[in-house]
């Protein structure tokens, strides 16, 4: 843009000039060996304006000429960067429609030259997955890893496939080197809960129990129904172990939970498996006189025994206040059961079947009516019982 307005201020220069030099032609001589050169001083200065224009134009196309073939020394590279991208797009839309070969093979050669090779591994795999080739899928994982900002999606990405496939020793190997804390990722906690739960590691769970509730990994309702199945089958699994382990899964409950019927009911019946019958009782009995609650008369059930006297009149004593609860009356039928008083039974299971009638309890009546040498009954019994 400079060297244009310099010409043209020449130009219009010798426009202006040139009327005024009309008159003086000059002269000039040039010798150059056996050469010479006569002419005007006004066509030498118009020769060599001409002439340095010239050299310019020259310039121009030479320097044009240099940056194309150097440029084009390039090309291929962008030829193969443009491939990767049609591979990536191609990918993506079987991707979409779900067909994995098809994605598998467009992505792995999208990933060779492409923008973001991890990507397109990470699909790769997802897409070998799809079709059970988990050789070929870990190959795509291996690479896609060599990226350092990948490196945890692609364990979480393969934790996910190895949890799909049931390999969860695998698959607990990788979590456990992620160490899941209340800073991972969702993505990573969600994993964390369907492998605990798989693997039925229940202590695992506990303690990312208020990682869980924290970080809102799931939702009211999912995350009271995880901490009501983990606190019991943490119960359950202590008391089928040890009095030790038993206390020590109670003491992990907090105050608020110990408080909890269901939970008590579990209690209760752990710790008369190992011989602190009177203890176990008193807790039930205890809850009882508050609330009839259908897993304390559960326990009570498979707790109290025959020669428990004064458990059992201390339930008896109880009639007046819970006699219109099914509840109530089907542990009172069933301890009489235990005690082989089936007319005192009979008398019970009719009262449920009125107020409650299930397939279980008819069934129970009719027991009781065999007992009894009550076949007719017992026969009607079991109908009613069919029909549920």
């Amino acid at each position: 843009m400079i060297k244009a307005l310099i010409y043209l201020i020449i130009i219009l220069v010798g426009l202006v000039v040139s009327p005024y030099l009309s008159w003086f032609n000059g002269y000039i001589y040039i010798a150059m060996g056996d050469y010479e050169l006569e002419t005007s001083l006004i066509f030498a200065l118009l020769a060599a304006i001409l002439f340095y224009a010239v050299l310019v134009l020259l310039e121009w196309c030479v320097v044009w000429t240099l940056n194309l073939l150097l440029s084009s020394r390039f090309l291929p590279e962008k030829w193969r960067r443009k491939a990767a991208r049609k591979h990536t797009l191609l990918g993506a839309l079987a991707l979409a429609e779900e067909d994995w070969p098809m994605a598998e093979k467009a992505m792995a050669k999208g990933a060779e030259k492409g923008e973001l090779p991890a990507l397109n591994l990470l699909a790769a795999a997802r897409a070998a997955q799809h079709q059970n080739d988990p050789e070929a899928r870990d190959n795509y994982l291996v690479e896609a890893a060599k990226e350092p900002l990948a490196a945890k999606a692609v364990t979480t990405t393969r934790i996910r496939y190895l949890l799909q496939q049931g390999e969860l020793i695998q698959a607990r190997t990788q979590l456990d080197a992620l160490n899941p804390t209340s800073k991972s990722k969702l993505p990573l906690l969600r994993l964390a809960v369907e492998l605990y739960r798989a693997q039925q590691d229940w202590a695992a769970m506990k303690l990312l129990l208020p990682t869980i509730a924290k970080r809102n990994v799931l939702s009211n309702d999912e995350c009271t129904q995880l901490n009501l199945q983990t606190n019991h089958a943490l119960l359950t699994t202590a008391a089928s172990n040890s009095e030790q382990e038993l206390e020590k899964a109670w003491h992990w409950l907090s105050r608020s939970e110990r408080k909890q019927a269901n939970y008590i009911a579990l209690y209760a019946e752990g710790i008369a498996r190992y011989g602190r019958q009177t203890e176990s009782l008193k807790l039930l009995m205890k809850q009882l006189k508050h609330e009839a609650y259908p897993e304390i008369l559960n326990a009570l059930t498979r707790v109290i025994t025959p020669a428990d006297l004064d458990a059992r009149k201390q339930l008896f004593d109880l009639e007046k206040r819970y006699v219109d609860n099914a509840d109530y009356q089907a542990c009172i039928a069933t301890i009489y059961d235990q005690s082989k008083e089936f007319r005192a039974s009979k008398q019970w299971w009719e009262k449920v079947c009125n107020q409650a009638p299930s397939k279980q309890h008819w069934i129970a009546l009719a027991e009781a009516q065999e007992h009894l040498g009550e076949q007719n009954s017992a026969l009607q019994s079991y109908r009613k019982a069919a029909i549920f």
